[in-house]
């Protein structure tokens, strides 16, 4: 544990947790850039299919307990927050509260698997406009590595798809085709970041530790310009493409994504398995990582290892 780092901060995308906070949440993420109105009811409508709510900030807290729980086990005990960029408690009240209890070196732990832009730098620049809006008693924050190839993470993605796949008697489980996803981003951004091919070593790896041979990426929750080019297949074209394969039972693993939130209650629970049930075919998705014991040891793990961080 490094001697200097005195907090651990969990940083996360955050999301509405009841119904009156989804328009407010929404006007925070979009923050004033254009949005046609029907677009927006469509987003609004989403979340309220799915409860009213993202069960992300509650599925944090759980994982950031998890993990406080685990260092003080091990005899390296240290205060782990929660910061979310788009909502309750925001980064820059996490940072505030830190800064009011003494806190002032904190190990940050961005809660996104796969580098790129959106999912790793944009958090950072957040971090440091929250520091800059506490002020001078802001903790300092070194940002752990990127975690998509980490053998614990690789194991706990592998338990979940298991335990999906362990539901299906033998016949179908040997039939099976495994769909991972990612959230789709644009090509140029994952060109400067390698985000496809660490979601191609991700899954990779996961299919090597449980013997999977048949199995295929996708790319799910696109937004933007729809004229501009983003990562493809999409989930529901890899699926009409898994029925012209001739394939019929389909286990499709969020290895994107680390808790549920509505990228995959709505858009995999709702949407791809309606188009799954559209064309026939048998759908079942694997849990994300959530608390899995071997996700919040590696958790552990990267905030001990000094060697992994990056200061800012």
């Amino acid at each position: 544990m490094p001697a200097s780092d005195d907090a651990v901060l969990l940083i996360a995308y955050g999301g509405p947790t009841r119904p009156e906070e989804i328009r407010p949440f929404l006007d925070r993420v979009l923050h004033g850039r254009p949005v046609m109105q029907e677009r927006y009811e469509e987003i609004v409508r989403h979340y309220e299919m799915v409860g009213g709510c993202s069960p992300i900030n509650r599925l944090t807290f759980r994982q950031a307990e998890g993990l406080e729980k685990r260092l003080a086990a091990a005899g390296g005990g240290l205060p782990v927050y929660v910061g979310m960029r788009h909502w309750k408690p925001l980064l820059s009240e996490a940072l505030s509260t830190m800064a009011g209890e003494g806190r002032r070196r904190a190990r940050g732990v961005i809660l996104a698997p796969h580098p790129s832009r959106a999912s790793r730098e944009s958090y950072i620049e957040a971090v440091e406009e929250a520091r800059r809006q506490v002020g001078p008693d802001a903790p300092q924050v070194a940002f752990s590595r990127p975690f998509f190839d980490h053998p614990l993470f690789v194991e706990a993605l592998a338990a979940r798809l298991g335990e999906t796949l362990d539901r299906l008697d033998s016949d179908r489980r040997r039939a099976a085709s495994v769909v991972y996803t990612a959230h789709s981003i644009p090509i140029e951004m994952a060109k400067q970041s390698g985000y496809d091919e660490a979601i191609a070593r991700t899954a990779g790896l996961v299919s090597r530790s449980i013997g999977i041979d048949a199995w295929t990426i996708a790319y799910q929750s696109r937004s933007g310009n729809p004229n501009d080019p983003w990562l493809e297949p999409d989930i529901g074209d890899a699926l009409r493409e898994a029925l012209r394969r001739g394939d019929r039972t389909i286990v499709v693993a969020p290895i994107g994504f680390v808790c549920d939130h509505v990228e995959v209650l709505y858009d995999l629970d709702i949407v791809a398995r309606g188009i799954a049930r559209d064309l026939g075919l048998e759908f079942h998705r694997a849990a994300t990582v959530g608390d899995h014991p071997a996700f919040i040891d590696m958790l552990a793990a990267l905030v001990g290892d000094p060697a992994s961080s990056a200061g800012a």
